[in-house]
């Protein structure tokens, strides 16, 4: 279905008319917790829409707040927040333990000036790409459709962050999700309304992305979280959710590698130094009543520097006897994050995956709905099927509403099980991304990739693909 430009113009005119919409990011180090967010006013009562605005003419103005920032438990943090997406260097599976919930938002501030605990916030993330690919710009996400202008995003969170600062009481959190658009098919996993995706493969569509409940003990070590539903998959520089990210389009890394999972997640922050993760779930993209469920171990190391300018992330995921199922992915990924200096710093992933037993193309064993077959040796009905991959990014902050990003990426899909493809890719991103306040973003870029091996882009009659496209982030 392609969406009709002039229509969602006129929606987002609405929005911004009468409520000027715009929105906070979920994680732990979201773009609100900037000092330059507007804080609620002390001043008489305003009805609703007039707060809401209030917040909007504030933040796009520049107008300080006039109170601190809570103190935090830790080493500081190494990056600005806005403009980067994220303050430390990021961890998953957990709120960042010892950091102070700061994040204001438009919508609460309208609703009760803020003072809940419980917020609800979120973001419309419209976008439009051109590309040299005429029917699709697959493996490329999120903007896989090509020339197109769409809404990616539509994205409500109902939150309440554990108070990690304190080592004096247990305390607890929850999240849900509620997402909207055409990314709905990087999020689905099968058991949750996946059907749409999975079985018809519709354009747009809805997905409860992450739903879970926290539970921060303080007496355990430096502070223990343990996260139980279903949550983003561990580790990895990126995720699914827009504001969470250093550019729109995503790292063919990213794209094919697992993105939730459903299960129970203990992270233990043993020192300002080492944190330590291990859970059990179900598996990869799925829900724990579906056939494909499996018990799957997950561990995770975290290590950041003193001075706090390198952080190394080194996580096993998902793992167990990896027989063939619904995304059933063995994930081995290790991450590391170096400052260069106060504006300049990096981000590199590397993983490993592997499945066992996958359906043969061609074969008389036909692969589950919304996944691959592999491309096997000749006579073979299934095979192993590995891929591994590595991404770059290098980011150069210009001001505190602006900074640039180049991303190189690398990825091997062996046996063509994750892209249909059984080729070599690199691809080579170039963005820039401007904030208005701290709730409008705007992330142009320039996007060059190839298939080295054989032809991959636009249904397999390309080798090459360039695209120039952008998202636009409005917080609400």
């Amino acid at each position: 279905m392609r969406l009709n430009p002039r229509r969602w113009f006129y929606f987002l005119l609405l929005c911004m008319l009468p409520c000027d919409i715009s929105l906070g990011q979920q994680v732990p180090d979201r773009s609100d917790s900037s000092p330059d967010a507007p804080r609620p006013s002390t001043s008489e009562p305003k009805a609703f829409f007039a707060r809401w605005a209030d917040f909007y003419r504030q933040d796009w103005s520049g107008t300080p707040t006039a109170s601190p920032a809570p103190a935090r438990r830790g080493v500081p943090s190494p990056l600005d927040s806005p403009p980067f997406p994220n303050a430390d260097w990021s961890y998953g599976g957990s709120p960042v333990i010892g950091e102070p919930d700061t994040n204001s938002y438009p919508l609460m501030t309208a609703i009760n000036r803020a003072r809940s605990r419980t917020k609800l916030y979120g973001w419309i993330d419209p976008t439009l790409n051109f590309s040299t690919s005429a029917h699709s710009n697959a493996p490329e996400a999120n903007d896989v459709y090509s020339n197109r202008f769409e809404m990616n995003q539509i994205v409500l969170y109902a939150e309440r962050l554990p108070d990690s600062v304190q080592r004096a009481h247990i305390d607890w959190g929850y999240h849900l999700t509620a997402l909207y658009g055409t990314d709905y098919r990087f999020t689905v996993a099968k058991g949750y309304f996946s059907g749409p995706w999975v079985n018809d493969h519709r354009q747009y569509g809805f997905d409860p992305t992450l739903e879970y409940v926290d539970v921060y003990v303080p007496q355990v070590a430096q502070g223990m979280n343990v996260r139980l539903g279903r949550f983003i998959s561990v580790p990895g520089i990126e995720a699914q959710l827009a504001p969470n990210n250093y550019i729109f389009s995503h790292s063919l890394l990213y794209a094919i590698d697992p993105f939730t999972d459903t299960g129970l997640l203990a992270t233990i922050k043993l020192n300002d130094r080492w944190l330590v993760q291990l859970g059990i779930t179900a598996g990869h993209d799925i829900a724990l009543w579906t056939p494909d469920a499996k018990p799957s171990a997950t561990a995770c190391l975290s290590y950041t520097t003193q001075s706090a300018n390198d952080n190394f992330y080194t996580c096993a995921n998902g793992i167990n006897d990896g027989k063939y199922a619904y995304n059933n992915l063995q994930q081995y990924d290790a991450t590391w994050y170096h400052k260069f200096s106060k504006t300049v710093h990096m981000a590199t992933e590397a993983w490993y995956m592997y499945e066992r037993d996958v359906p043969a193309v061609g074969g008389s064993i036909h692969p589950e709905n919304g996944t691959n077959a592999a491309y096997c040796l000749m006579g073979e009905q299934r095979c192993t099927a590995p891929e591994y991959a590595v991404v770059n990014f290098l980011q150069k902050e210009l001001s505190p509403h602006n900074f640039l990003s180049f991303r190189s990426d690398f990825l091997d899909d062996k046996k063509g099980q994750r892209t249909g493809y059984a080729t070599r890719y690199s691809e080579n991103t170039f963005m820039w991304c401007h904030w208005i306040g701290t709730t409008v973003q705007i992330r142009p870029e320039v996007r060059f990739e190839r298939a080295w091996d054989r032809k991959a882009y636009d249904n397999g009659q390309r080798h090459n693909q360039l695209t120039v496209a952008s998202d636009l982030i409005f917080h609400f």
